[in-house]
């Protein structure tokens, strides 16, 4: 554990591991370029529609890459050690709700 993870925690409060921090924002890094990239595409006249769809799927897929590293960071920091802080039940209602499946 981090000295970031362990002052969280010290706080009774669960931080982003600093990694997965990193990571999911330099994905986010990269949405934000390619949705600029739309925007400028737009103010074009001649732009072409297909054009535009490539670089909203690039959008989309940096957008999931950055939820994928962010959920992997709170899998395997917080969840796997939830039984260890008796907070199981939170850790899975928490994410349920984030995720939506309820």
């Amino acid at each position: 554990m981090t000295d970031t993870a362990t002052h969280c925690h010290a706080e009774n409060k669960l931080c982003m591991p600093e990694d997965a921090r990193k990571r999911a924002a330099r994905r986010l890094s990269i949405a934000r370029g390619h949705l600029d990239s739309i925007v400028r595409m737009l103010e074009k006249e001649d732009v072409y529609c297909v054009d535009v769809l490539r670089q909203i799927k690039a959008v989309q897929g940096a957008l999931g890459g950055a939820g994928e590293v962010v959920l992997r960071g709170h899998l395997e920091a917080h969840v796997a050690t939830a039984a260890t802080r008796g907070d199981t039940v939170e850790m899975v209602e928490e994410l349920m709700e984030a995720l939506r499946y309820r």
